[in-house]
């Protein structure tokens, strides 16, 4: 449906956007994930054709979206950063005054307007004047407004900044029923667990360049040898971590205090293996911990940075 091509974008000596390139797919949630300043919002607004690029090409539909502008925009919804409403008025005043500027009027308008009210879930709150609702409504009006004339792809730039756990639970449900619904869409973050439970496909960026993309599958086989296991045990030797070092597939093991932390590839596969080696000590094991490899693991690793930092 998209596709990015060389991408570029200078501000003055600052180069925001560096010779990035991904395609997203009908129907998928195609994220992009890095922290503040990686040029994932700067790279949305060239999408939105809100601001031109120093370089590249972006096609939508095999058409050039800076040839002929118009083809996209009928076709895409925003969800800004920033919340762009009016807090004197109405959720439903805010909702027709979007509506009328995609061209929807009367019937049409209250029908739709209706059916958003349903899909963000402020059916009971339109009459409400906007500075009335809490940061979640916020969001989720603003949710609304980008869909009121059925965008066939939905931009989101981090649409649950700055709200309370339970607003944010319920945009990333929309989300979810959105793309049940056909919808295709770009969704930025810096929320790595966001990205883990809505994404089908990922491009992790950082300093205006993309450093990985892929299934979280394929990103984490990154750096699948990053398991780590803790064992906390009743009785632990001196040589125990060069024990569990022969086990095929474990690089590294510690002892701390009465726990021996391992790495290793899999911690599903190598279980078995540990077990057998702890009772081989006559030793007993008290818990077993296994953190497996996330898209924090991924970005520490490629970068050596957290993705907050």
């Amino acid at each position: 449906m998209l596709k990015v091509d060389n991408l570029y974008k200078n501000f003055g000596n600052i180069r925001a956007v560096d010779g990035i390139s991904f395609e997203v797919k009908r129907g998928e949630i195609f994220g992009l994930l890095g922290p503040n300043g990686a040029g994932k919002s700067t790279t949305i607004s060239i999408i939105s054709t809100l601001i031109p690029p120093t370089k590249g090409q972006i096609l939508f539909e095999g058409e050039s979206i800076f040839e002929n502008p118009k083809n996209i925009r009928q076709n895409l919804g925003i969800v800004p950063q920033d919340i762009a409403l009016y807090p004197t008025l109405t959720g439903y005043e805010n909702l027709k005054f979007w509506g009328n500027l995609y061209g929807l009027k009367g019937a049409e308008l209250k029908k739709r307007i209706n059916e958003v009210a349903d899909i963000i879930g402020l059916n009971g709150r339109l009459k409400d004047k906007v500075e009335k609702y809490s940061g979640g409504m916020k969001r989720r009006l603003n949710i609304g407004a980008a869909l009121l004339h059925q965008p066939e792809l939905l931009i989101m730039d981090e649409p649950t900044v700055g709200i309370d756990p339970q607003s944010r639970s319920h945009i990333l449900d929309t989300v979810l029923k959105l793309s049940a619904a056909g919808i295709t869409i770009i969704y930025t973050t810096h929320y790595m667990e966001e990205a883990e439970a809505l994404c089908t496909r990922i491009c992790i960026m950082d300093e205006g360049k993309i450093i990985a993309s892929g299934t979280q599958q394929e990103l984490v086989e990154l750096v699948k040898e990053k398991t780590q296991i803790s064992i906390k045990l009743d009785n632990i030797s001196d040589n125990m971590p060069q024990i569990f070092k022969e086990i095929p597939g474990v690089f590294d093991a510690a002892i701390l205090d009465d726990t021996v932390t391992l790495f290793g590839e899999n911690g599903d596969i190598l279980l078995a293996e540990i077990i057998s080696k702890v009772s081989e000590e006559n030793s007993k094991i008290q818990s077993i911990d296994i953190q497996k490899p996330n898209l924090e693991a991924v970005f520490l690793h490629l970068t050596g940075k957290a993705l907050r930092d």
